[in-house]
């Protein structure tokens, strides 16, 4: 007898109808007949099921049934486990009992029998504990984060099906075989696993979830945060029904990856026409280090490519975005709305993130010409008149005076004792030291000298007398030193290969910025938390599995080491130190006033969003006094309430502005830290994902930790919790920067806050590359070349992409033609090169070239040295005399080093095809002959003849090579002789 249910991460299929009990495979065919690939209506989602689950039916009583749970928290990970299970279970978290395993331990006998089984039979509680101590193994072994069995049978003897398991979202490495089932209405149509197969094979993030392709309102969205915020303010205007889709392009995708991103979306927006036309919404915050323009390209290459459906379709493209080099992005996004037709309204850091949505959707006006931003380089010359740079304070903030020079940095706490050995009130405490102080120096793991190199420039326009960056560190290398600017001087930093030299050589060093891949980046932490003076590490890397996750901050907590991660863009200190890319590049920099401290503290776990706080922050008071980006993984390795008691222990904080998301409970702490005064500052909070509860079905945005496992973890829920607490919460994201201002002036207008007199932004040198990017500079080339281009994502052969060469299968005759004379040739003409090469393959080893390659060979040479060797020893031919002379007179003068019988009679021949191929005019082929590859034709293909004799003579261990005397004559003076 058999089982038979869908396997489409369902709850309740019990109740809902979807279990079919007790069937034979007959049975169970006419059970599927109505239900297999058919749609069906769950609560108010409707979608198609697809897959189901046969099963072994095992008769059992009802009190034979038990429920179990496993799932994952921060601390560790709970059991639930009740001994009345099946569909009428009811609400599991309030009667089951629950059991909290703690990372990195082991789930006990003793502990099952007497916190879980107490109200099992004696009879059925050795099953279940056999039963619960293999589900947990289990769960750990294929990092689970979420585990499920309802019923668990009494009587079922070696077989037990998991009916919901979830595993790691960040599961990359190790890598279990474990694929969970596709989701009810979240089955991929082809668009969507076309950009999940673009996702898999890109280092950028990708994603396309398609709501409503009926829908008029479209969306592409650089970012994992900012695409939930265009999202909620969609939603919050009342454009739910009509929102089409969900998605974000991130992590600085190539013009071809965003080029075919942008297409898609095109393409899936002009299949139906909609009565009232349609929109799209380009949106992003301020990227850190995604090159706008670059990416910008490939999306007005999909424009240019879909103009006529665009204009068929009435579609009017609303964009919003900043970061490096956003200006040329905007210009020539404007651009092609001009050339096209196609109405494109543009706008930069000067216009709310938001407002855009109000415009497309009518509830605010368009601007007929919006504000001016001003260039890149604008930002980086000195606008004040002054040849010096501005002395800036690099630890006061803007609205207080200065420590004197003698402070000195706070004490690192020991393990388990918080600041002063004194435990805060209220049961919860912050970290036990500032993230960065004014003698703060720090270490990178890092290859890409760029992000070095920005670390440098945001400490000199800081404080321009020593860096704050000291050395860095990568495996692969042996310990050496690398060219750095300082302003315009340049400096060496050492590298090391091993991190303990570079802590024993810089006792100074007390934070790590570990760019680390996912792959190394937790063996890396845990080495450095084993050297006592490091109190902060930045974790760059995504993709880290939970479990490990969990595992560091454990240790971190133990060793009062501060972890700010993983998946962070890292975190800034105005006018004193720069963790990673945020903040983005010196114009976005200088623009949000972010080398001199403001008043205004704000923690993030979306790192684009937390550049668009500096933008709102710098716009509405007057300015940053730090930012952290928490990162937007499930378990951050600092929270929100850490880094919120930091700002309410610094003076210098006035206000604190806090950005949550959906999922987690983290909020809620703050909620707690108010109500018992722990937190006496007034606190700015919105959490975003509000659209979450409107939408059908589950939507999994962006980030790792931004999915909702109950009600209290929704955006709306904690909002309003936030707000009964004494939050200043705004109505939705498009408000904050007017709650941000309310709030500041009011503080202005108490005198808890004194503006300081603003300085000019210092001068900065621009670096020669970046310079040329924005076409600012021009500079003569050294060398010319026509024949291929490799600067881009694909090798161009003269015109031709790569992918096109192979696609056309034109061979390598083929793209000898493209090389030597840039233009397809016939196909008999490629035939005719490929047979050349085939028949000059070998002329054996007794040739001069391939002789002098075999005595390298066998005196132990390298390759290059041996076929060099041999390559020095080839006798040219000229082909064009040949022509001219005829073969036979010049082999005759030749032969005394040469026989022409196979070289000279394909140069003949290759001069003929070049004649009469017609592909040639008679000045293209008579200005190849004198000047081209048949001037001196050497053998075609030497290089693969002496390879082979290289690795014959390897091959065969061939020792050094003795000419035979036999085979030398002597010839002597006959004076010398005996």
């Amino acid at each position: 007898r058999l089982v038979v249910k869908p396997d489409q991460l369902i709850k309740r299929r019990g109740k809902l109808g979807l279990i079919g009990v007790n069937l034979d495979l007959q049975g169970v065919k006419q059970w599927l007949k109505p239900r297999l690939g058919h749609e069906t209506m769950i609560a108010k989602a409707k979608g198609t099921l697809k897959n189901f689950l046969i099963e072994p039916f095992v008769p059992h009583k009802q009190d034979e049934e038990f429920y179990v749970c496993i799932y994952a928290a921060r601390g560790g990970d709970y059991v639930l486990f009740h001994h009345e299970g099946g569909m009428d279970v009811g609400d599991v978290d309030s009667k089951a009992q629950k059991l909290l395993v703690g990372v990195g331990e082991k789930l006990l006998e003793t502990d099952v029998k007497t916190q879980l089984l107490n109200n099992v039979l004696a009879d059925k509680r050795e099953f279940s504990l056999s039963r619960g101590g293999g589900l947990f193994n289990l769960y750990e072994d294929l990092y689970f984060t979420y585990l499920e069995i309802n019923p668990l049978g009494g009587k079922m003897q070696g077989y037990c099906q998991v009916h919901f398991g979830s595993p790691d979202r960040n599961l990359t490495y190790p890598c279990p075989v474990v694929t969970p089932p596709p989701p009810f209405l979240s089955l991929y149509s082809p668009d969507e696993a076309y950009i999940a197969d673009l996702d898999a094979k890109s280092g950028a993030s990708l994603k396309l979830t398609i709501l409503n392709p009926r829908g008029r309102i479209w969306t592409m969205v650089a970012g994992g945060g900012a695409s939930v915020v265009y999202s909620d303010t969609i939603c919050d205007l009342g454009g739910v029904d009509e929102l089409a889709n969900y998605g974000e392009y991130s992590g600085a995708p190539s013009e071809q990856q965003t080029y075919d991103y942008a297409k898609t979306i095109l393409s899936l927006m002009t299949r139906e026409k909609h009565p009232n036309g349609k929109v799209l919404i380009i949106g992003g915050s301020i990227a850190n280090f995604t090159n706008v323009a670059a990416t910008f390209k490939g999306i007005v290459r999909a424009i240019k490519d879909y103009q006529v459906p665009l204009q068929d379709h009435e579609v009017s493209i609303f964009v919003r975005r900043g970061g490096p080099n956003y200006q040329e992005g905007l210009r020539v996004m404007g651009e092609v709305g001009k050339t096209t037709g196609i109405p494109i309204y543009v706008f930069g850091t000067e216009t709310h993130m938001t407002a855009i949505v109000g415009m497309a959707l009518g509830h605010r006006p368009i601007p007929n010409q919006p504000p001016a931003a001003a260039h890149t380089a604008n930002f980086l010359l000195n606008a004040s008149g002054s040849p010096s740079t501005p002395a800036t304070s690099r630890t006061a903030s803007f609205s207080e005076s200065k420590p004197n020079d003698d402070s000195t940095p706070a004490k690192k706490a020991k393990p388990g004792v918080p600041p002063g050995g004194v435990q805060k009130p209220g049961g919860v405490c912050g970290l036990s030291q500032p993230v960065a102080h004014q003698h703060t120096s720090d270490l990178s793991q890092v290859q890409q000298k760029k992000i070095v190199q920005n670390l440098f420039n945001f400490d000199f326009i800081c404080f321009p007398t020593q860096p704050t960056f000291l050395i860095a560190v990568f495996f692969f290398f042996g310990d050496h030193k690398q060219k750095f600017y300082w302003g315009h001087k340049e400096i060496l930093i050492p590298v090391y290969k091993n991190m303990a030299d570079a802590m024993k050589k810089h006792p100074e060093v007390d934070v790590l910025i570990s760019f680390a891949s996912l792959r190394s980046a937790y063996d890396s932490t845990i080495e450095t938390m084993n050297f006592p003076q490091i109190h902060t590490i930045a974790i760059i890397a995504e993709g880290i599995p939970e479990a490990l996750t969990r595992k560091l901050i454990k240790m971190a907590d133990e060793k009062g080491v501060t972890i700010i991660g993983p998946a962070t863009v890292g975190g800034i200190k105005p006018g004193c130190f720069k963790i990673g890319n945020t903040g983005g590049m010196l114009d976005n920099i200088l623009a949000s006033k972010l080398y001199r401290p403001g008043s205004v503290a704000y923690v993030s776990r979306s790192g684009g969003m937390s550049n668009e706080l500096n933008n709102i922050i710098s716009r509405n008071t007057d300015g940053v006094y730090e930012g952290v980006a928490i990162g937007g993984d499930r378990y951050p390795g600092s929270t929100f309430m850490d880094h919120v008691l930091r700002y309410q222990d610094t003076p210098g904080v006035k206000m604190i502005v806090v950005l949550g998301e959906i999922g987690g409970t983290e909020e809620y702490k703050i909620c707690q830290g108010l109500k018992e005064r722990r937190i006496t500052k007034p606190v700015v909070c919105w959490c975003i994902g509000t659209c979450a509860t409107m939408f059908s079905s589950e939507v999994q945005f962006g980030h790792a930790g931004a999915c909702a496992n109950q009600a209290s973890e929704t955006a709306v829920a904690k909002n309003q919790a936030l707000r009964e607490a004494g939050v200043f919460v705004p109505k939705s994201f498009d408000e904050l920067g007017d709650i941000v201002k309310s709030v500041y002036d009011d503080l202005v207008a108490k005198g808890v806050i004194i503006p300081a007199q603003e300085v000019p932004p210092p001068t900065v040198p621009m670096d020669y590359s970046w310079a040329r990017e924005l076409g600012l500079i021009r500079k003569p080339a050294s060398f010319m070349t026509s024949i291929c281009d490799e600067r881009g994502q694909e090798l161009i052969y003269a015109g031709m992409p790569i992918t096109e060469v192979f696609k056309e299968e034109i061979g390598i005759g083929g793209v000898l033609g493209l090389l030597w004379f840039q233009r397809r040739l016939p196909g008999y003409a490629c035939q005719f090169i490929e047979m050349c090469l085939m028949v000059t393959a070998d002329h054996g080893p007794a040739v001069s070239g391939a002789h002098n390659t075999i005595v390298c060979a066998r005196a132990g040479k390298d390759l290059v040295s041996s076929l060099t060797s041999g390559l020095l020893t080839i006798v040219s031919v000229n082909v064009a005399a040949a022509a001219a002379v005829g073969l036979r007179n010049l082999s005759a003068a030749l032969k005394p080093n040469l026989i022409l019988n196979v070289d000279g009679f394909i140069g003949v021949a290759f001069v003929d095809l070049l004649r009469n191929c017609g592909s040639f005019t008679r000045e293209e082929w008579n200005l190849f002959l004198e000047n081209g590859p048949t001037k001196k034709l050497p053998p075609p293909c030497p290089s693969l003849l002496f390879l082979g004799h290289y690795l014959d003579q390897k091959r065969l261990k061939q020792g050094l090579y003795r000419h035979p005397w036999d085979d030398i004559s002597y010839v002597l003076p006959e004076h010398m002789t005996m």
